[in-house]
């Protein structure tokens, strides 16, 4: 089984994620996608990250109506603060046969070059990039990687952070989030301080 794996805060997950995870889904060779909620780093400052659990919860709320996209919390127990290289030789060991791939948005691309162990991420896993509108390139050893693959997902610019700005300052964002999500969120009076 090959598995797409989305990391991010979710903080919280919106329809821009659900986009893109449904597009990875159904339109790549991916058989399913892990939406692998990140854990709150302890080494940095809280702001306005709800608690793991919080977060995961929406994630399984969000996904539940797609069969091909699943919440993962396999973070929330790997020693901290964590690399995304040790979260997928965990997964390797944990499940042999399964293929594991990564899905990052063009953004992140730029940065891999920084990753701990990029190298070996690279030699053992594929990367699905999606489009996003950002500034420079990514690096040239990047542009034709066998293992690098562009996905002509649609572009998303709803970002976490203008629905919780959206949310403290009573504006209506509810077509931005899952009704459920939004459901939760207002019924735990999230992101409103």
């Amino acid at each position: 089984m090959k598995i797409g794996l989305y990391f991010g805060t979710f903080n919280p997950i919106h329809i821009g994620h659900l986009a893109i995870a449904n597009h990875m889904a159904e339109y790549s060779d991916l058989d399913a996608i892990w939406m692998v909620v990140t854990p709150h780093n302890p080494f940095k400052k809280k702001s306005t990250l709800l608690d793991n659990h919080h977060r995961y919860q929406m994630v399984m709320i969000a996904t539940e109506e797609y069969p091909k996209i699943k919440p993962s919390k396999i973070e929330f127990d790997l020693p901290q603060p964590n690399y995304t290289t040790n979260t997928l030789a965990h997964l390797q060991e944990k499940y042999p046969t399964h293929e594991f791939c990564l899905i990052m948005g063009e953004d992140n691309l730029k940065s891999l070059h920084k990753w701990k162990n990029y190298e070996v991420i690279l030699k053992n896993h594929d990367v699905y990039v999606y489009p996003r509108i950002s500034e420079g390139i990514a690096e040239h050893q990047f542009t034709d990687h066998p293992k690098i693959h562009r996905v002509n997902a649609p572009i998303m610019e709803i970002s976490s952070t203008f629905i919780r700005k959206a949310i403290k300052d009573q504006k209506n964002i509810k077509p931005l989030l899952p009704q459920h999500v939004w459901e939760y969120i207002d019924e735990m009076n999230f992101y409103r301080k």
